[in-house]
């Protein structure tokens, strides 16, 4: 087994961070659209967005463009965290197992990418709490980051941040271990078929593949988990909607139908897709640097 590398934790922050930003708008209509129809919350009951566009036109009308970057906070500090760790994880996990890159299979990149996947959602839970509310908040956010911090910590407490942790882990067990074994995959084909080098073609069309794999994986966990995390605590003896991600799974499913599983897909899917294509494009070019 080689000695710890640092350079992938650092340039997997450094891209996600990236990333993050060029494609954020897109997750916030993602979570303003998962949110909506709920017929046991009276706050989310009303279905105002028919759609991706229509959900940015109108929140831009309504609330200001500064709306689409409600909770950049967070998501940033969320990727700095998360982002780190899940691809300096993933890559360390992978040469504990074989010491060279060409002797990777699909099994082992699969088993590292959930791992990586599970340990560092669980530890960035709390900014993907923060970063959700502050999303379905918008333009009506009050006290920033840290005012939202606080107000959860002391109203629901510690578990609060994490909830929603174990739907969080799964989400990223089932994007990690689809999205990066994916990526390495198509790459490696593109690469031993003589069709293209390790180029940025080979690493765009890499991405844009396991971007569409991630989303189709991924969106049924991810409206639960939306829901769940969005859910605040009732007080004075009061019941929340959901007693838990499965009871979640199955009103949603039985209240509006199973395609509620995939609400917000195109934009999730739009985001996943230009969010791995940042992502792969700026991680490679800075495994490329010198130092």
């Amino acid at each position: 087994m080689s000695a710890l590398n640092w350079k992938p934790f650092i340039y997997g922050g450094l891209a996600s961070i990236t990333a993050e930003c060029g494609t954020f708008p897109i997750d916030l209509t993602k979570t303003r659209l998962q949110v909506q129809g709920q017929v046991n919350d009276a706050k989310y009951k009303e279905i105002r967005y028919r759609g991706m566009m229509h959900a940015l036109v109108r929140i831009c009308r309504e609330e200001g463009l500064k709306a689409l970057y409600s909770g950049i906070a967070p998501a940033m500090l969320r990727q700095a965290s998360y982002g780190t760790i899940k691809i300096g994880t993933y890559q360390s996990l992978k040469r504990m197992f074989v010491e060279h890159p060409e002797d990777e299979t699909l099994m082992i990149n699969v088993l590292c990418g959930i791992l990586s996947g599970v340990i560092s959602s669980s530890i960035a839970n709390p900014t993907d709490v923060l970063k959700i509310r502050m999303q379905a908040q918008g333009s009506v956010i009050q006290g920033g980051m840290m005012g939202n911090f606080l107000q959860i910590y002391q109203k629901e407490g510690a578990k609060g941040l994490w909830k929603g942790v174990s739907l969080t882990a799964q989400r990223a067990a089932i994007v990690v271990g689809v999205e990066l074994p994916v990526y390495d995959l198509t790459k490696k084909h593109i690469i031993m078929s003589g069709f293209m080098g390790d180029t940025v073609y080979t690493h765009f069309l890499s991405s844009f593949t396991c971007g569409l794999a991630g989303a189709l994986a991924s969106n049924p966990v991810d409206v639960v988990r939306t829901r769940m995390m969005n859910q605040r605590s009732q007080q004075h003896g009061g019941h929340s909607n959901y007693k838990g991600t499965l009871d979640c799974l199955l009103q949603t499913w039985k209240n509006e139908g199973f395609l509620a599983l995939y609400k917000g897909f195109w934009p999730n899917w739009l985001r996943l897709g230009p969010w791995n294509i940042i992502f792969f494009l700026t991680y490679e070019q800075l495994k490329k640097l010198d130092f």
